[in-house]
């Protein structure tokens, strides 16, 4: 028993620091693992939905209605992204 706690208790609490710190540390490998093309691809599906929403913005400042807007929008993400809203998701 070293400073009160005993050391089969020391060590496994070193162990679940341990198992935390190397499944952090593998998760981050498995995202990171992105090869150029599939980048790109990314950064073109980001850029095509950031149109999608500035043609949304657009739209509403032209006057005409959310929900006529809102069509627009899920028309032109058609494909690019999860969800009804394109993958940004507000409140009203």
């Amino acid at each position: 028993m070293a400073g009160g706690v005993p050391v089969e208790k020391k060590e496994m609490a070193m162990n679940r620091v341990l198992f935390l710190l190397l499944s952090v540390t593998l998760s981050f490998g498995a995202v990171a693992q992105h090869n150029n093309k599939e980048t790109q691809e990314d950064i073109a599906r980001h850029r095509a939905m950031a149109e999608a929403h500035a043609a949304a913005a657009k739209c509403l400042e032209s006057g005409k209605k959310h929900d006529q807007c809102l069509k627009e929008l899920q028309a032109a993400c058609k494909g690019l992204a999860l969800g009804k809203n394109c993958g940004m998701k507000h409140s009203h």
